[in-house]
């Protein structure tokens, strides 16, 4: 049975490129049930998109979010990497809205969702080095894919090369901070009760305090590295981190009944 979910938020599936857990976000958007869907950018990677790759996972992921937008709202915000699409901005069929950002009103609280490259100031003043930078950072992707797959056929645990050294150097910690303290300030400023991005590929659930106000700050994170996804659910919004191995166990339950009913008939 599907898990009702009242408010979906996902960002940064990066569709089409090597990087993309396609597999996995199938799993998860099989298991839901929402009610509206928040796709906060960079859901098709437009930088990276190759005819040769586009494997058929990622088809399924975008036959998923179409047959979901046929029920309920679902808001497709332009990131960076689908900065194409932001000519066709204010696009509507049927359930499906294309947007730039969102103002919505969710129980009585003011929020303002947007993808978040408008703070970067690489993407405004050297367009060709940020896409340098994506093509470098698939690579990487790519590569720690391949060891990933060799520490699992040996048991071993996985681990993210991204992760480790977004932790270990100090301006790419400096650069979370100043993202989520500028969209903060910016937020409290126009009296926003929440603010939501994406495009740092970190996950986050905070307050956010200046000496105007507060404002809680919301970051879906990615499914390239964290796999990761907001719920919000009677009244409180949760972070989703995918569990392999539920699904596993799920699946295995699945082919046993499977099996059984093959039996008994």
């Amino acid at each position: 049975m599907k898990r009702k979910v009242e408010i979906l938020l996902l960002s940064d599936l990066h569709l089409g490129s090597f990087g993309c857990r396609a597999r996995e976000l199938n799993r998860y958007l099989r298991s839901i049930d929402p009610q509206m869907v928040i796709l906060n950018g960079d859901i098709i990677d437009m930088w990276q998109f190759k005819k040769r790759y586009w494997p058929d996972h990622h088809m399924r992921v975008i036959k998923q979010l179409i047959k979901i937008a046929s029920k309920v709202p679902v808001y497709y915000i332009t990131g960076n990497h689908d900065e194409a699409l932001r000519k066709y901005s204010d696009f509507h069929l049927g359930n499906l809205k294309l947007v730039d950002k969102l103002e919505l009103e969710i129980d009585g609280d003011r929020y303002w969702i947007f993808h978040g490259d408008i703070f970067d100031t690489a993407m405004k003043n050297a367009r060709w080095l940020a896409k340098l930078g994506a093509v470098g950072y698939d690579t990487l992707i790519w590569t720690n894919t391949v060891v990933n797959w060799v520490l699992e056929s040996l048991g071993r645990e996985r681990m993210s090369f991204s992760k480790r050294i977004k932790n270990s150097v100090k301006k790419a910690v400096s650069y979370i901070s100043d993202f989520e303290e500028t969209a903060g300030s910016i937020a409290i400023e126009n009296h926003y009760d929440y603010v939501v991005c994406g495009h740092i590929h970190q996950p986050a659930m905070k307050t956010i305090q200046t000496k105007r106000g507060s404002v809680k700050y919301l970051n879906s994170g990615d499914w390239i590295e964290n796999l990761t996804a907001l719920e919000y659910q009677h009244g409180k919004w949760s972070m989703y981190h995918y569990d392999a191995a539920q699904f596993a166990e799920q699946e295995m339950k699945e082919k046993l009944i499977v099996h059984l009913n093959r039996k008994s008939a």
